[in-house]
């Protein structure tokens, strides 16, 4: 089928997501790299997201799902197929007397929430302040930062499965662990989850919130894009230790190049491409085992052809 009549297709379809073609996603990734996707889809309502996952099975067309793009490599020449951006924006807060929950959509940025929690003096998401991305996507890696990670505070995530049926599990079934879950090896999307955490005082989480800002711009490189921290930590070592160790800071190929402020992430200088990130990857990963005799993984997921 081509383009121009998928397109009027999928259209016809949705209610009111919107519908680009040849879309290109170094506009949607944060680390502004990635040829066309054929298809970008940014669907802000479920009855979206389900004719979105629908059309695409019944046209055996590939499907992409992305949150904020924030911990992704996109290949040089795109991704085929749709890119369904989840963008549900829902959020409901219940306050309790010692405890709130909160039901939100998988589409809100961690950003935004950690601000209404704070005006509602809701304590306990602080360390998520200054990741850049979507509830979805943190939920889905178990995303962390400064001792805390997200399975600490979900008490239930909803979600579709791959015959598009709306399903709710408690946290206990969520397999979460060290920047995993169990839908990071289904094929399910992320629909929205119910956090519990405690009230406290606004300046105390104020105060949180601004220690960890100022430690983040003290020792990440947020001047550049990036995927946030590209390698996982071993079992046994720090990673961004280890490729320091190894002499890998200011490593560049193009405009790629491993933080000379902080070893653990690779940095668009400018026009990097895809291709440069993967030739400095594979470079720290084979000096690292070299000479430490240790293999480190990947974090960041690699999306498309590259």
């Amino acid at each position: 089928m081509e383009k121009q009549k998928i397109y009027e297709l999928l259209t016809k379809e949705l209610k009111t997501a919107k519908v680009m073609i040849d879309e290109p996603m170094n506009k949607h990734t944060n680390f502004k790299i990635g040829g066309p996707a054929d298809f970008y889809v940014v669907a802000k309502q479920l009855e979206d997201v389900k004719a979105t996952m629908q059309f695409a099975k019944e046209n055996e067309i590939l499907l992409t799902i992305l949150g904020n793009g924030s911990n992704v490599l996109v290949g040089d020449k795109g991704i085929r197929g749709i890119v369904l951006k989840i963008a549900i924006e829902e959020l409901t807060i219940q306050k309790e007397q010692e405890y709130a929950k909160i039901t939100v959509g998988s589409g809100v940025l961690l950003g935004k929430l950690a601000q209404i929690l704070l005006k509602k003096e809701i304590s306990g998401f602080e360390f998520a302040a200054g990741i850049p991305g979507t509830l979805g996507g943190a939920v889905y890696m178990n995303a962390g930062a400064y001792g805390n990670e997200m399975k600490d505070m979900i008490k239930e995530v909803t979600y579709l499965d791959e015959n598009q049926n709306l399903v709710t599990i408690p946290k206990e079934q969520c397999d979460f662990s060290y920047r995993h879950s169990i839908f990071s090896t289904k094929p399910w999307t992320i629909i929205q989850a119910i956090l519990q955490l405690p009230n406290g005082k606004k300046e105390q989480i104020k105060a949180k919130m601004d220690e960890y800002a100022k430690s983040r711009q003290e020792k990440q490189p947020l001047k550049y894009p990036s995927a946030g921290s590209t390698f996982k930590r071993g079992t046994d070592f720090i990673t961004a230790k280890l490729i320091d160790s190894c002499n890998l800071k200011g490593y560049r190929v193009g405009d790629a190049q491993v933080s000379e402020l902080h070893a653990g992430f690779i940095i668009n200088l400018g026009k990097a491409t895809a291709k440069e990130v993967l030739q400095v990857i594979e470079h720290v990963k084979q000096e690292v085992a070299t000479q430490t005799g240790k293999n480190i993984e990947l974090e960041i997921k690699l999306l498309g052809e590259f």
